[in-house]
């Protein structure tokens, strides 16, 4: 099946692009509608044992594993957006034309795909892409893919969260995966764009 963006991690930065991608659309832009968005995970994120208490506007004591259902009951409420168990264990071809083949077997096309599926591992067949340390981890053995700084590992293919470098931090992973959500809505909208809402005058 056709995506316009395949992510595969559904964490603190993969839930949060696809929220921000899926919202884009009922604007009266051209470029956001008919979209498709597939976000691949394996439920395995650092999330499931969280407990929050210093987050901005999260309720003191929210586990990870209500934060997550929350995101994905917003996610849903947009629509557009598929999720699938499966683990992703290939990335092949380029922007426009890229192929995500899971564990299962199932292959999926996409114009972009995000990785953001954590900094405990990386074993995704994915050439170009360049392991490195994370120096932000407060934890030995840490990983993050090589990017240009804006969260681009090649053209199409961008990184996210902890992944990206980001500190341990649900604030910090889920903000990059909006940026990374911005980045590529900018990109189809051929200029900088962000998304706000207001609430309608009574």
């Amino acid at each position: 099946m056709r995506y316009d963006v395949i992510i595969i991690g559904g964490g603190a930065s993969g839930l949060s692009c696809a929220l921000t991608l899926a919202s884009a659309k009922g604007r009266g832009w051209d470029w956001a509608e008919n979209r498709r968005y597939l976000v691949l995970d394996t439920n395995r994120s650092d999330m499931n044992r969280a407990l929050f208490k210093n987050v901005p506007g999260i309720p003191y004591g929210t586990t990870g594993k209500e934060l997550l259902q929350n995101i994905k009951a917003q996610i849903k409420s947009f629509g557009d957006v598929d999720f699938l168990e499966e683990e992703a264990v290939k990335v092949e071809g380029n922007k426009g034309n890229f192929t995500v083949t899971t564990k299962g077997g199932k292959t999926f096309t996409s114009e972009f795909v995000v990785l953001a599926s954590g900094f405990h591992r990386f074993d995704i067949e994915c050439k170009g892409v360049e392991v490195l340390d994370n120096p932000k981890s407060p934890k030995p053995g840490r990983i993050m893919v090589k990017h240009d700084g804006d969260y681009r590992v090649k053209e199409g293919l961008y990184v996210a969260g902890l992944l990206a470098g980001g500190s341990s931090m649900f604030t910090i992973a889920a903000g990059i995966g909006v940026q990374v959500a911005i980045n590529i809505l900018s990109e189809w909208a051929g200029k900088p764009i962000v998304i706000h809402d207001v609430p309608e005058e009574g």
